[in-house]
Protein backbone atom coordinates (compact mmCIF):
# COMPACT_ATOMS: atom_id res chain seq x y z
CA UNK A 1 0.00 0.00 0.00
CA UNK A 2 2.39 2.64 1.11
CA UNK A 3 4.48 1.96 -2.53
CA UNK A 4 1.57 2.09 -4.35
CA UNK A 5 0.74 5.24 -2.76
CA UNK A 6 4.25 6.63 -3.18
CA UNK A 7 3.95 5.65 -6.84
CA UNK A 8 0.09 7.99 -6.72
CA UNK A 9 2.07 11.24 -5.54
CA UNK A 10 5.32 10.87 -7.54
CA UNK A 11 2.85 10.73 -10.49
CA UNK A 12 0.78 13.73 -9.32
CA UNK A 13 3.89 15.84 -8.59
CA UNK A 14 5.26 15.55 -11.89
CA UNK A 15 2.05 16.27 -13.49
CA UNK A 16 2.05 19.61 -11.33
CA UNK A 17 5.25 19.82 -12.68
CA UNK A 18 4.08 20.14 -15.89
CA UNK A 19 1.42 22.51 -15.50
CA UNK A 20 3.06 25.53 -17.12
CA UNK A 21 3.23 28.38 -15.29
CA UNK A 22 1.91 31.40 -17.37
CA UNK A 23 0.88 34.91 -17.10
CA UNK A 24 -2.66 36.02 -17.96
CA UNK A 25 -3.13 38.77 -20.61
CA UNK A 26 -3.42 39.54 -24.38
CA UNK A 27 -0.88 37.02 -25.95
CA UNK A 28 0.67 36.43 -22.99
CA UNK A 29 3.94 34.56 -23.23
CA UNK A 30 3.91 31.42 -23.61
CA UNK A 31 7.63 30.42 -22.28
CA UNK A 32 7.62 27.92 -25.29
CA UNK A 33 5.04 26.06 -23.93
CA UNK A 34 3.81 22.86 -25.96
CA UNK A 35 0.20 23.22 -25.71
CA UNK A 36 -0.50 19.43 -26.75
CA UNK A 37 0.40 16.24 -25.63
CA UNK A 38 3.54 15.23 -27.34
CA UNK A 39 2.03 12.29 -28.75
CA UNK A 40 -0.69 14.47 -30.50
CA UNK A 41 -1.19 14.80 -34.13
CA UNK A 42 0.22 18.65 -34.06
CA UNK A 43 3.15 17.42 -32.44
CA UNK A 44 3.97 14.29 -34.91
CA UNK A 45 7.13 13.96 -36.73
CA UNK A 46 6.47 13.59 -40.32
CA UNK A 47 9.79 13.80 -41.94
CA UNK A 48 10.08 9.69 -42.07
CA UNK A 49 5.89 9.49 -43.91
CA UNK A 50 5.51 8.02 -47.53
CA UNK A 51 4.38 11.04 -49.89
CA UNK A 52 1.30 10.85 -51.28
CA UNK A 53 0.55 10.03 -54.87
CA UNK A 54 -1.17 12.98 -55.71
CA UNK A 55 1.15 15.21 -54.32
CA UNK A 56 2.33 16.86 -57.39
CA UNK A 57 -0.96 17.48 -58.86
CA UNK A 58 -2.52 18.93 -55.06
CA UNK A 59 0.94 21.05 -55.52
CA UNK A 60 0.03 22.20 -58.93
CA UNK A 61 -3.55 23.10 -57.85
CA UNK A 62 -2.06 25.15 -55.16
CA UNK A 63 0.57 26.66 -57.15
CA UNK A 64 4.06 25.23 -57.67
CA UNK A 65 5.91 28.30 -57.85
CA UNK A 66 3.83 30.80 -55.61
CA UNK A 67 5.99 31.55 -52.43
CA UNK A 68 5.05 30.86 -48.89
CA UNK A 69 3.15 33.36 -47.12
CA UNK A 70 3.73 34.75 -43.63
CA UNK A 71 0.35 35.56 -42.78
CA UNK A 72 1.56 37.39 -39.28
CA UNK A 73 4.42 39.63 -37.97
CA UNK A 74 3.61 42.82 -39.55
CA UNK A 75 0.83 45.87 -39.05
CA UNK A 76 -1.87 45.64 -41.28
CA UNK A 77 -4.64 48.44 -41.55
CA UNK A 78 -3.97 49.56 -38.51
CA UNK A 79 -3.90 46.18 -36.67
CA UNK A 80 -1.27 43.52 -35.69
CA UNK A 81 -1.10 40.71 -38.34
CA UNK A 82 -2.20 37.40 -37.14
CA UNK A 83 -4.33 36.16 -34.96
CA UNK A 84 -4.32 36.84 -31.32
CA UNK A 85 -5.28 35.01 -28.05
CA UNK A 86 -6.01 35.74 -24.67
CA UNK A 87 -4.66 33.84 -21.79
CA UNK A 88 -6.49 33.75 -18.47
CA UNK A 89 -6.44 31.64 -14.96
CA UNK A 90 -9.30 29.07 -13.93
CA UNK A 91 -11.48 32.04 -11.99
CA UNK A 92 -11.92 34.21 -15.13
CA UNK A 93 -15.70 34.82 -15.11
CA UNK A 94 -17.76 32.88 -18.24
CA UNK A 95 -20.01 34.80 -20.15
CA UNK A 96 -22.89 33.60 -22.62
CA UNK A 97 -21.76 33.07 -26.43
CA UNK A 98 -25.00 32.87 -28.68
CA UNK A 99 -24.14 30.60 -32.33
CA UNK A 100 -25.18 31.33 -35.78
CA UNK A 101 -24.50 27.41 -36.16
CA UNK A 102 -25.30 25.72 -32.88
CA UNK A 103 -25.91 22.74 -34.13
CA UNK A 104 -22.00 22.21 -34.46
CA UNK A 105 -20.59 24.33 -31.59
CA UNK A 106 -19.66 23.74 -27.87
CA UNK A 107 -22.74 25.69 -26.03
CA UNK A 108 -21.45 28.23 -23.70
CA UNK A 109 -20.37 30.39 -21.36
CA UNK A 110 -17.20 30.46 -22.68
CA UNK A 111 -14.27 32.68 -20.44
CA UNK A 112 -13.71 35.78 -22.36
CA UNK A 113 -12.57 38.88 -20.95
CA UNK A 114 -14.21 41.88 -21.73
CA UNK A 115 -10.80 43.36 -23.64
CA UNK A 116 -10.54 40.17 -25.56
CA UNK A 117 -8.68 41.31 -28.79
CA UNK A 118 -10.40 40.22 -32.43
CA UNK A 119 -8.41 38.89 -34.79
CA UNK A 120 -8.13 42.63 -37.33
CA UNK A 121 -9.64 44.64 -34.41
CA UNK A 122 -13.10 45.89 -33.52
CA UNK A 123 -13.92 46.70 -36.83
CA UNK A 124 -12.84 43.94 -38.67
CA UNK A 125 -14.68 42.22 -41.53
CA UNK A 126 -12.97 39.06 -42.15
CA UNK A 127 -12.77 35.89 -39.61
CA UNK A 128 -13.12 37.68 -36.43
CA UNK A 129 -11.13 35.08 -34.44
CA UNK A 130 -11.28 34.85 -30.66
CA UNK A 131 -9.11 32.87 -28.47
CA UNK A 132 -8.67 31.90 -25.24
CA UNK A 133 -6.46 30.17 -23.08
CA UNK A 134 -7.66 28.88 -19.62
CA UNK A 135 -4.04 28.28 -18.27
CA UNK A 136 -5.09 26.62 -15.02
CA UNK A 137 -7.96 24.14 -16.63
CA UNK A 138 -5.62 23.79 -19.51
CA UNK A 139 -8.70 23.99 -21.89
CA UNK A 140 -9.14 26.28 -25.33
CA UNK A 141 -11.94 28.32 -26.06
CA UNK A 142 -12.41 29.40 -30.07
CA UNK A 143 -14.46 31.17 -31.72
CA UNK A 144 -15.01 32.54 -35.36
CA UNK A 145 -16.82 35.92 -36.66
CA UNK A 146 -17.04 36.90 -33.27
CA UNK A 147 -19.04 39.96 -31.88
CA UNK A 148 -19.32 41.64 -28.11
CA UNK A 149 -22.38 42.53 -26.56
CA UNK A 150 -23.50 45.37 -24.16
CA UNK A 151 -19.70 45.69 -23.29
CA UNK A 152 -18.44 42.03 -23.73
CA UNK A 153 -21.49 41.12 -20.83
CA UNK A 154 -22.11 38.24 -23.70
CA UNK A 155 -21.10 37.64 -27.27
CA UNK A 156 -22.57 36.17 -30.44
CA UNK A 157 -20.11 34.00 -33.01
CA UNK A 158 -20.56 31.83 -35.98
CA UNK A 159 -19.38 29.00 -34.32
CA UNK A 160 -17.11 28.05 -31.34
CA UNK A 161 -15.50 25.06 -29.96
CA UNK A 162 -13.91 24.35 -26.54
CA UNK A 163 -10.77 22.02 -26.35
CA UNK A 164 -9.43 19.84 -23.34
CA UNK A 165 -5.76 20.21 -24.23
CA UNK A 166 -4.87 17.71 -21.58
CA UNK A 167 -7.37 15.46 -23.48
CA UNK A 168 -7.67 16.41 -26.87
CA UNK A 169 -10.37 14.64 -29.36
CA UNK A 170 -11.16 15.11 -32.50
CA UNK A 171 -14.43 17.19 -33.39
CA UNK A 172 -17.39 14.84 -34.02
CA UNK A 173 -17.44 13.78 -37.74
CA UNK A 174 -18.97 16.87 -39.74
CA UNK A 175 -18.78 19.41 -37.42
CA UNK A 176 -16.45 22.69 -37.58
CA UNK A 177 -14.77 24.21 -35.33
CA UNK A 178 -13.50 27.48 -35.12
CA UNK A 179 -11.75 26.75 -37.78
CA UNK A 180 -12.85 25.54 -41.38
CA UNK A 181 -11.22 22.01 -40.80
CA UNK A 182 -12.72 21.45 -37.30
CA UNK A 183 -9.55 21.96 -35.87
CA UNK A 184 -7.80 23.98 -32.90
CA UNK A 185 -6.15 27.13 -34.01
CA UNK A 186 -3.81 28.16 -31.40
CA UNK A 187 -1.48 24.77 -31.20
CA UNK A 188 -1.00 25.30 -35.17
CA UNK A 189 0.34 29.21 -35.00
CA UNK A 190 3.47 30.40 -35.41
CA UNK A 191 4.51 32.00 -32.16
CA UNK A 192 7.21 34.11 -30.68
CA UNK A 193 7.98 32.36 -27.89
CA UNK A 194 8.98 29.20 -29.86
CA UNK A 195 10.42 30.98 -33.06
CA UNK A 196 12.69 33.45 -31.46
CA UNK A 197 12.56 31.91 -27.91
CA UNK A 198 13.60 28.61 -27.76
CA UNK A 199 13.98 28.63 -31.30
CA UNK A 200 12.65 25.48 -32.02
CA UNK A 201 9.29 24.85 -33.53
CA UNK A 202 8.19 21.63 -32.33
CA UNK A 203 4.79 21.24 -34.06
CA UNK A 204 2.55 21.80 -37.19
CA UNK A 205 1.93 25.09 -38.12
CA UNK A 206 -1.59 26.09 -39.86
CA UNK A 207 -1.80 26.86 -43.57
CA UNK A 208 -4.53 28.24 -45.79
CA UNK A 209 -5.32 28.09 -49.59
CA UNK A 210 -7.62 30.05 -51.96
CA UNK A 211 -9.25 26.90 -53.32
CA UNK A 212 -9.48 23.16 -51.13
CA UNK A 213 -11.55 20.56 -51.77
CA UNK A 214 -14.93 19.10 -50.83
CA UNK A 215 -13.16 16.66 -48.56
CA UNK A 216 -11.21 16.34 -45.17
CA UNK A 217 -8.57 13.72 -43.77
CA UNK A 218 -7.35 13.32 -40.17
CA UNK A 219 -7.24 15.61 -38.00
CA UNK A 220 -9.69 17.30 -39.26
CA UNK A 221 -13.33 16.75 -39.17
CA UNK A 222 -14.82 19.47 -41.72
CA UNK A 223 -14.50 20.61 -45.49
CA UNK A 224 -15.70 23.97 -46.89
CA UNK A 225 -15.47 23.96 -50.19
CA UNK A 226 -18.28 23.01 -53.08
CA UNK A 227 -15.46 21.78 -55.37
CA UNK A 228 -14.57 17.80 -56.00
CA UNK A 229 -11.86 17.58 -57.89
CA UNK A 230 -9.14 15.01 -56.27
CA UNK A 231 -6.27 16.90 -57.38
CA UNK A 232 -7.57 20.32 -55.06
CA UNK A 233 -6.41 19.76 -51.38
CA UNK A 234 -8.80 18.54 -48.91
CA UNK A 235 -8.46 20.06 -45.19
CA UNK A 236 -6.62 18.17 -42.93
CA UNK A 237 -4.15 17.94 -45.82
CA UNK A 238 -0.15 17.62 -44.19
CA UNK A 239 2.58 19.05 -46.62
CA UNK A 240 6.49 19.09 -45.52
CA UNK A 241 9.42 21.04 -46.52
CA UNK A 242 11.40 18.01 -49.08
CA UNK A 243 14.28 17.47 -47.00
CA UNK A 244 16.64 17.95 -50.01
CA UNK A 245 15.99 21.81 -48.87
CA UNK A 246 18.93 23.75 -48.36
CA UNK A 247 17.89 25.47 -45.38
CA UNK A 248 21.81 26.77 -44.52
CA UNK A 249 21.51 29.94 -46.39
CA UNK A 250 18.78 31.37 -44.17
CA UNK A 251 19.03 32.40 -40.31
CA UNK A 252 17.15 33.16 -37.74
CA UNK A 253 13.37 32.64 -37.80
CA UNK A 254 13.13 31.91 -41.35
CA UNK A 255 15.58 29.34 -40.75
CA UNK A 256 13.68 27.82 -37.45
CA UNK A 257 10.57 28.02 -39.37
CA UNK A 258 11.81 26.13 -42.45
CA UNK A 259 13.74 23.28 -40.34
CA UNK A 260 10.16 23.31 -38.59
CA UNK A 261 8.48 22.36 -41.85
CA UNK A 262 10.96 19.30 -42.57
CA UNK A 263 10.31 17.55 -39.33
CA UNK A 264 6.22 19.04 -38.76
CA UNK A 265 5.31 20.01 -41.81
CA UNK A 266 1.94 22.41 -41.84
CA UNK A 267 -1.99 21.43 -41.80
CA UNK A 268 -4.33 22.92 -44.03
CA UNK A 269 -6.95 24.38 -41.17
CA UNK A 270 -9.03 26.91 -43.74
CA UNK A 271 -9.63 28.91 -46.93
CA UNK A 272 -7.45 31.95 -47.43
CA UNK A 273 -4.26 32.95 -49.54
CA UNK A 274 -2.34 29.84 -51.03
CA UNK A 275 0.19 29.18 -48.71
CA UNK A 276 0.19 31.70 -45.98
CA UNK A 277 1.21 30.68 -42.73
CA UNK A 278 -0.75 31.64 -39.45
CA UNK A 279 0.80 33.35 -36.51
CA UNK A 280 -0.09 35.48 -33.41
CA UNK A 281 0.58 38.88 -33.03
CA UNK A 282 3.52 39.97 -30.94
CA UNK A 283 5.12 43.38 -30.85
CA UNK A 284 9.06 41.58 -31.12
CA UNK A 285 8.31 40.01 -34.50
CA UNK A 286 11.18 41.59 -37.21
CA UNK A 287 9.20 41.26 -40.15
CA UNK A 288 12.48 41.54 -42.69
CA UNK A 289 13.36 38.40 -41.12
CA UNK A 290 10.68 36.38 -41.63
CA UNK A 291 10.61 38.01 -45.62
CA UNK A 292 13.19 35.12 -46.59
CA UNK A 293 10.59 32.21 -46.24
CA UNK A 294 8.71 33.81 -49.24
CA UNK A 295 11.71 32.07 -51.27
CA UNK A 296 10.47 29.00 -50.70
CA UNK A 297 7.87 27.60 -53.69
CA UNK A 298 5.39 25.29 -53.38
CA UNK A 299 7.86 22.38 -55.52
CA UNK A 300 9.60 22.67 -52.96
CA UNK A 301 7.09 21.34 -50.67
CA UNK A 302 5.32 17.78 -50.63
CA UNK A 303 2.12 16.31 -49.60
CA UNK A 304 2.19 14.00 -46.64
CA UNK A 305 0.23 10.62 -47.38
CA UNK A 306 -3.14 11.33 -46.50
CA UNK A 307 -5.58 8.45 -44.22
CA UNK A 308 -8.99 8.00 -44.64
CA UNK A 309 -10.54 11.03 -47.01
CA UNK A 310 -14.26 11.90 -46.20
CA UNK A 311 -16.42 13.33 -49.08
CA UNK A 312 -20.01 13.79 -48.01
Amino acid sequence: MKTTALLLLACTVSALAQQPQLKTGPNAHLGGTLLMPANDEWNRDVSKDEVDPLSDAIIASIGAETGLHEDFGIVWKGQPGGIPYYVVSGDQPKVPVSFEYADESDPGPYPIPPDAHIEGGPQAEGDRHVLVLDKDNWKLYELFHSFPLDGGKSWKASSGAVFDLKNPKPRPAGWTSADAAGLPILPGLARYDEICGTKKLTHALRFTVKKSRRAYVPPATHFASPHKDENLPPMGMRVRLKASFDTSKFTGAAKVILEGLKTHGMILADNGGDWFISGAPDDRWVHEELLPIRKVKGKDLEVVKMGPMTTR
